[in-house]
């Protein structure tokens, strides 16, 4: 048995995780356009789960989720149940769910104040003050949307595999383009943090971690994270629904 489905519906892929209410158990993934209720009901199997949490930014997927839930609640997460973490922001309904998520983890998990930068279809920098409040956020298109974004709209550039480049100085298209994706991203993202620090926590101890689908290849050599957890968001549901049980 287990106490939690765990569904994260993000734009390019969904995270699912049975979890207990002490730790995530079975995890899987997959592209958020073949997610149907029929899918979740296999991953489900038989297991009598008593509340389905979800964070969705995907709302055309939702009839799915709730047709999958059966007889089990559902607990959407909203900027309107117990989060852990308080919320200073003008409109918090604006707010992504798997952002709100994010917050409630990392304050649980690292503690306050944080950052968290979570490398999705879009890279975003939310930010949780050392009154454990949700301040705001930065919001830049994600790495592989630049690199497709290129080979999209040129003629004799290719489609570019994301890994390690092997010097800043390419001896190929392909080679020229991985660096100025990974080394370039890396700037981007060591000049965001660089201002959010000097901005809001001058002088402060700040927990950076990152989660999302390349985080592990950004973070490699990137002193200014101090973390990766790749299960942040499925955390920051398990944790919300203790609070919410």
């Amino acid at each position: 048995m287990a106490d939690y489905l765990l569904i994260d519906v993000s734009n390019s892929f969904t995270k699912l995780a049975l979890a207990s209410p002490n730790r995530i158990r079975r995890t899987t993934r997959i592209e958020t356009k073949k997610l149907s209720a029929a899918f979740l009901k296999r991953f489900r199997k038989d297991d009598n789960i008593g509340t389905v949490v979800v964070c969705s930014v995907v709302p055309k997927k939702n009839r799915a989720v709730r047709r999958a839930a059966r007889d089990s609640k559902i607990l959407w997460l909203t900027p309107n149940i117990e989060l852990g973490v308080g919320i200073d922001y003008p409109n918090p309904k604006s707010i992504g769910a798997d952002r709100l998520a994010n917050a409630a983890a990392v304050a649980a998990l690292y503690g306050c104040p944080a950052i968290v930068v979570d490398f999705g279809t879009a890279v975003t920098f939310d930010i949780i003050s050392a009154q454990r409040k949700y301040i705001g956020g930065v919001i830049a298109p994600g790495l592989e949307s630049m690199t497709n974004f290129l080979y999209q709209r040129t003629a004799l550039l290719p489609k570019l595999s994301l890994k390690e480049p092997r010097s800043a100085v390419g001896k190929s298209t392909m080679e020229a383009m991985r660096a100025g994706a990974v080394i370039g991203y890396r700037g981007l993202v060591r000049e965001i943090i660089g201002r959010i620090r000097a901005e809001r926590f001058a002088r402060q101890k700040v927990h950076v971690i990152a989660t999302g689908g390349y985080a592990d290849l950004i973070a490699a050599e990137l002193g200014e994270i101090d973390s990766v957890h790749p299960n942040l968001t499925l955390e920051g549901l398990r944790i919300v629904a203790n609070l919410n049980r």
